[in-house]
């Protein structure tokens, strides 16, 4: 958490005791105790008269109402984003049949083992946060001893709800068949945690006003001003940037002095990507360059504010600000925020359905922002496209560093066939109906273009694992619809036996289809056509090496899918 009690409102809806929604239910049941704690029912009336629980580490209830409220708002945001509902990854029983009435609720476990841990959990169908003791850290702020809750961290709970969501939205980015794979992972888990930080309008007004409105450095100015060096007093010492900062108190009784970890990282440099292969530490250099080009675009948009206030006398390196200033400022820095996170998030469906990369991140970012917002009226894909240059990150595929180049190229009209007989319902999402019916027509689709998508043909293996209708708004303030489709061939290569004694590697292509629903014509909506076919197909053997060193270090499942415990506990 930031250092404040902060009020987080989520949509309301009629719950059970746990709680248990439409989304979460929480089960507190204390693995380590072999206990259950009492389930808070936030619907009690003289809950509801207090607008919940007061904040208190002694109290499960309170525990369970944090997970619920916090995790509940990751995914507000995430849909708000996306424009449609997201669906968690289905739950299958033991015989491996999907259980189709549990797709929608994500379990929550505030108190599920004795570990410092916290981790998104497929087989479990839910996330787990551990608790545990904290040693004598020098300069942690906690008791000696005190028990540590994974589950009262705002950011471990929104960076464990993100993977959740992720790998609803995305089947195989689970699967590490690169080096980016695991990293994209905790850097876009970070990037979701972090962005978050600048709605919350108290820390971020105390901030701005002691960084004199430079929120991207790491420390802040200390109560009492011009001291020596060596401080004797706590109103002497320079705090650390809360907003930079992700999962706070976590990363100091780790042995840190800091956060878990932070947005800006260490300086650009392009040999990182040669020299970090560790999942955290390589995802760092993604979310640096992300926040790069934030702090970059909100230098820029509030350049003119401090321009008027050191013509009206201030000072050029103010070392606090006046209230109405850290006020516009703090307006301007939650509105870029949020744009970004939004940007981030629709990125998503502008990636492969397999083996992602960093450099497929950029042509996402630049092709979702271009898709609903072409003028870039604040100028963020070129500053995007300079803070991903600056640390390595370009695409392996593009001709020239331009944002032409780096957009995903639409399909010719004549490319691919229109797609017959797809529904794309309403907001509300699609019926069973429905999505039976587009299943039959996209595999249909799938097997009959399966040579010009890139597949193998005939087609027969092609799997449609998700399919998303989307109801968004562009700059023009019109109505835009579209359906993203993954298709996916699965396929194996042999292994080297010196890399790994793992036998087969398990090698997928798929192509991310994006469909645009037919304008009215005669007040009939016309067959939709693709818009986007974003592939990723096997090359000669390509990545099958990262891939095997991934089993080998032991962070997949048997299945050949990361272990989120076995990642976070590294």
């Amino acid at each position: 958490m930031l250092g404040n009690q902060l009020v987080i409102d989520v949509k309301y809806e009629k719950l059970e005791p746990g709680p248990a929604g439409k989304h979460f239910v929480v089960v507190d049941y204390d693995g380590s105790a072999q206990t259950y704690y009492k389930p808070v029912d936030l619907d009690d009336p003289h809950l509801l008269l207090r607008e919940g629980l007061d904040p208190t580490e002694s109290d499960p209830r309170f525990h369970q109402q944090m997970v619920y409220a916090v995790a509940s708002e990751t995914l507000e945001r995430f849909e708000a984003a996306l424009g449609r509902h997201i669906h968690w990854k289905p739950l299958k029983d033991r015989n491996g049949k999907f259980l189709t009435a549990q797709v929608n609720r994500l379990y929550l476990f505030p108190h599920a083992m004795a570990e410092a841990n916290a981790f998104y959990s497929a087989d479990a169908h839910g996330i787990l946060f551990g608790y545990f003791r904290a040693g004598n850290v020098p300069d942690a702020q906690v008791l000696p001893g005190q028990t540590i809750f994974t589950c009262l961290s705002h950011d471990i709970i929104a960076h464990e709800t993100t993977h959740a969501i992720v790998d609803g939205i995305r089947k195989y980015f689970t699967e590490p068949t690169n080096i980016d794979v695991l990293a994209f992972h905790e850097a876009f888990a970070d990037l979701a945690a972090l962005f978050r930080h600048f709605s919350h309008r108290e820390a971020l007004l105390d901030t701005l006003q002691r960084t004199g409105g430079k929120l991207y450095v790491p420390t802040m100015n200390a109560d009492i001003q011009g001291v020596p060096s060596d401080p004797t007093i706590q109103a002497e010492i320079a705090p650390d940037n809360p907003l930079i900062e992700l999962a706070r108190q976590f990363g100091q009784v780790s042995g840190s002095r800091s956060g878990l970890r932070s947005a800006l990282g260490t300086k650009a440099n392009p040999q990182d990507l040669r020299t970090k292969l560790e999942p955290h530490a390589r995802g760092s250099i993604l979310v640096a360059a992300v926040f790069d080009a934030y702090f970059s675009i909100y230098i820029q948009r509030t350049a003119d504010l401090f321009r008027i206030f050191r013509a009206g006398g201030g000072s050029a390196n103010p070392t606090d600000l006046p209230g109405p200033l850290a006020t516009q400022l703090a307006n301007e820095a939650a509105r870029i925020a949020e744009l970004f996170f939004g940007i981030c998030a629709r990125a998503l469906d502008y990636l492969p359905p397999v083996d992602v990369t960093f450099g497929d991140f950029l042509r996402a970012i630049i092709t979702a922002d271009h898709d609903l917002f072409p003028s870039d009226t604040y100028g963020v894909r070129n500053a995007v496209m300079q803070s991903f240059r600056s640390r390595g990150i370009v695409p392996e595929d593009a001709q020239f560093f331009s944002e032409d180049a780096l957009r995903w190229p639409e399909v010719d009209k004549h490319a691919l066939p229109l797609v017959h007989g797809l529904i794309f319902g309403d907001p509300n999402g699609l019926t069973s109906h429905q999505k039976d019916e587009n299943a039959k027509v996209l595999k249909r689709y799938a097997k009959a273009n399966a040579r010009t998508l890139g597949f193998t043909p005939p087609g027969n293996d092609i799997e449609v694992p998700s399919f998303h209708p989307m109801f968004r708004t562009d700059e023009d303030g019109s109505l835009k619809v579209d359906m993203v489709v993954e298709m996916v061939q699965p396929g194996e290569e042999p292994v080297d036996p010196t890399v790994s004694k793992t036998g087969n590697v398990r090698r997928r292509g798929g192509v991310t289809l994006m469909i645009a629903q037919a304008p009215l014509l005669d007040g009939k909506i016309g067959p939709p056509r693709v818009r986007y076919c974003i592939a990723k197909h096997p090359r000669d053997g390509a990545d099958v090496r990262p891939r095997a060193a991934y089993v080998a270090e032991g962070l997949t499942n048997a299945d050949g899918r990361v272990n989120f415990g076995l990642l976070h506990g590294t």
